[in-house]
């Protein structure tokens, strides 16, 4: 059984901490989960967001890595229009060098339309800009000279990795697919339904299959002795998470696996979020081909305290099932 986790670092008032003590704890966790065998850890970004999600995913990528020596990060998904390209790789390559090697990246054209009218970009630019920072990221991960908007340029120091981190490519539609396909190291789809076109094109360009899609549905668990008592107590959060992803996503009907709902029984309803003994999870694990456990420890703003009962559960009763 191998596991992940991911963080996002929503933190709405009624999580009743501040930002720097949630930074605190996911390095903690991070350090944590170093320890115990965790494969990998993923940030994301947004901007503006009213609950604090994550805005800058690299510098704190670089803090994760200073604490941890095996496990790999993934930057899930990078919103490439509001980077300038160089800048980004020059930062890119500085955490590479950091992580030594550790560091993969999703690059994303966004969504969400305040921050396009936050960073003044208009949503129309969203293909070519993944296109030039793509492009762009690939050359100067080459560690040579190339050229740029005209003009001949050289990102320095080169990457530690040769080669430098995989840029994959993130989305939810044909389009972003197929452009992942011509362009990317890989595809990785917010919704599995998708992942057809990315098969598609990837074949036509005389390409391998690259087989099934690699995501399933998006589920969260999380542990308790009492999974009553776990519900009553992590259910907002949970709640907090769906809502705000969905009103985002509702903007352009945009297709997800998050959707607002009306109350915390819908959501129990929906089986998205479950809370479950120990036991029930090492069942869950037992009967999947490939056990893997992709934990999000703070979801929605989970206070630290709670999402650490439910990481010491999965430390104590999970993973030695597996061992």
């Amino acid at each position: 059984m191998l596991f992940g986790l991911r963080f996002d670092f929503r933190n709405p008032d009624a999580s009743g901490t501040t930002m720097a003590e949630r930074y605190t704890a996911a390095l903690d966790m991070t350090e944590w989960a170093d320890r115990l065998g965790c494969v990998s850890i993923a940030v994301s970004e947004h901007h503006g967001s009213p609950d604090g999600y994550l805005p800058s995913p690299i510098p704190m990528l670089a803090a994760m890595a200073a604490r941890t020596t095996n496990v790999r990060f993934l930057v899930a998904a990078l919103i490439a229009p509001f980077h300038d390209p160089l800048r980004l790789a020059e930062d890119m390559v500085v955490l590479d060098n950091l992580s030594k090697g550790r560091v993969d990246l999703i690059v994303a054209g966004g969504y969400v339309h305040e921050e396009f009218a936050m960073f003044d970009v208009p949503m129309n630019e969203r293909p070519q800009r993944v296109t030039e920072t793509v492009t762009t990221l690939r050359a100067a991960f080459s560690g040579e000279p190339f050229e740029y908007r005209s003009r001949t340029v050289h990102v320095t120091p080169p990457p530690f990795r040769p080669g430098g981190p995989s840029i994959l490519l993130g989305g939810s539609s044909e389009p972003a697919a197929r452009r992942a396909a011509r362009i990317a190291d890989g595809f990785i789809p917010s919704v599995p339904e998708v992942w057809d076109f990315y098969r598609d094109e990837v074949q036509k360009r005389g390409r391998p299959d690259p087989g099934p899609s690699p995501i399933g549905e998006t589920r969260v668990v999380a542990l308790a002795e009492d999974p009553e008592t776990g519900w009553e107590q992590m259910a907002p959060f949970f709640l907090h998470e769906t809502n705000a992803y969905g009103a985002w996503q509702a903007q352009d009907d945009v297709s997800s696996p998050y959707r607002s709902v009306a109350d915390v029984d819908a959501l129990r309803a929906s089986g998205q979020y479950r809370v479950l003994t120990p036991g029930q999870y090492v069942e869950e694990l037992r009967a999947s081909p490939f056990p893997f456990a992709q934990l999000h420890p703070l979801c929605g703003g989970m206070p630290p305290e709670l999402a650490w009962s439910s990481l010491r559960l999965f430390e104590r009763e999970v993973r030695p099932a597996f061992e």
